[in-house]
């Protein structure tokens, strides 16, 4: 995929992607997942359809499709938009359906992707017997959220805390 200018430059984190790079539709995941890469999620968003609008709507229609009917998404990395609203509940639903995709289930429970020397900001993976995933999350208006999956004895729980200043601690 060629980063299109639109999401160069994409404000918060980042993985720093200039326009007119072409990454893989893979690295462009990874970059998205482990580093918080919003150029990332805006590349992906663009290549999938065609606008932050159209992909909104779609992220939308899934998140009612699995019952998550208090969320209501504007763009594809949560930077703060007034209309852009979610809840734990909605969240869990979320991930525990992502967590039924293997390639998903690899991405996020990766703590080093080598290719681009990338380090998951997640520390539930190395700190917390049976994480394998999801994804940290930081703005200024919602606070630190964290949304883990871990298995132990054959059984998967999602966990998701929002707002919280000790994410790591709450969710173990």
């Amino acid at each position: 995929i060629e980063v299109p200018q639109e999401a160069a430059g994409t404000e918060g984190s980042s993985i720093y992607l200039k326009a007119g790079e072409r990454y893989t539709v893979e690295e462009l995941l990874y970059g998205m997942m482990l580093r918080s890469g919003n150029d990332a999620a805006v590349t992906l968003d663009l290549h999938h359809s065609g606008s932050i609008a159209a992909f909104a709507q779609a992220m939308n229609e899934k998140a009612a499709m699995l019952g998550a009917t208090d969320s209501h998404f504007i763009n594809p990395h949560g930077l703060p938009d007034k209309r852009h609203r979610t809840t734990a509940r909605d969240l869990a639903l979320i991930a525990a359906y992502a967590m039924e995709n293997e390639t998903f289930r690899t991405i996020v429970s990766t703590q080093y992707y080598a290719p681009r020397a990338w380090h998951n900001k997640n520390k539930m993976l190395s700190e917390y017997e049976g994480a394998n995933g999801v994804k940290t999350g930081f703005t200024a208006d919602a606070g630190r959220c964290l949304v883990t999956s871990a298995q132990r004895s054959g059984m998967t729980l999602v966990s998701v805390v929002l707002n919280a200043p000790q994410m790591y601690e709450r969710t173990t």
